[in-house]
């Protein structure tokens, strides 16, 4: 079949971004960031164009349980990053295989998930759907950006580099307002959706509860930031505690806390 097709060339693009920036680091080629690039954009396309064939396949929004969320998460983290490379003119190519590593690995483990098509249950009949899960999968996917542009910027904390870090304290910044805003979104979609489905805006559900415990963390991380000069490495470690919360969110509560919200 095609998807699964389209699946295995995405994820061996991802991959060969990677090895591409780890032969040229080795080889001390000039072309290797240009090349690794390239490789994550494809890997991008096709990892829309598998999201696409799924959508047509399943006659719905492929956002309906962990597996298809978290292909759509990946999806928007490396867009985000390709968005934020093109607009800066490539100011920050050399975090690309970073990018591809993080990428690499949420697909082979979204291979480990149940990949079957289902149809949907009653409560998820809605065209809400689309909208609360993108923007809270695009929100995690900025805070994903975000967690591993911090890990960068630990590596990277030699006083000779004290420009890269400039560039990547201004891009963990982004990442999180992105993340900030979009979860935002999502988390009133939410509340409007279960208003029109349950006949409550809220109900204290464990998936609500720590999304609501992550959408204050990060609010309190930008408070910190433009409010007490947060930068640097302190906001770094901020980034690097705070995706740790989206993924226990995201998976633990499934698993930990189930509700009407989880899904496996």
């Amino acid at each position: 079949m095609i998807i699964p097709l389209t699946q295995k060339i995405y994820f061996f693009l991802y991959a060969a971004a990677m090895a591409i920036a780890i032969s040229g680091f080795l080889l001390g080629q000039k072309w290797k960031l240009l090349y690794s690039t390239a490789a994550l954009g494809a890997a991008w396309s096709a990892n829309t164009a598998y999201i696409a064939l799924r959508w047509y396949w399943a006659g719905r929004a492929p956002m309906s349980n962990q597996y298809e969320s978290l292909i759509f998460l990946l999806w928007a983290f490396t867009g985000i990053y390709l968005a934020f490379l093109y607009y800066s003119r490539r100011e920050f190519e050399w975090l690309t295989p970073w990018v591809a590593a993080l990428a690499l690995t949420g697909t082979a483990g979204a291979s480990l998930l149940d990949r079957s098509i289902s149809p949907l249950v009653p409560a998820l009949q809605s065209n809400w759907l689309l909208l609360h899960v993108s923007t809270v999968m695009a929100g995690y996917a900025g805070f994903a950006l975000s967690f591993i542009v911090g890990l960068a910027y630990l590596y990277n904390g030699s006083p000779e580099r004290a420009g890269r870090r400039a560039v990547l304290d201004r891009l963990m910044y982004r990442g999180c307002l992105v993340g900030f805003w979009l979860l935002s979104l999502g988390i009133i979609t939410g509340a409007v959706w279960a208003n029109s489905a349950w006949g409550s805006y809220w109900s204290w559900d464990p998936k609500e509860t720590w999304s609501l415990i992550t959408w204050l963390y990060y609010a309190l991380a930008v408070h910190l930031r433009r409010g007490r000069g947060w930068t640097g490495v302190k906001f770094a470690w901020a980034m690097i505690a705070g995706f740790a919360l989206v993924m226990f969110t995201y998976f633990g509560v499934n698993y930990l806390l189930p509700g009407l919200h989880s899904y496996k």
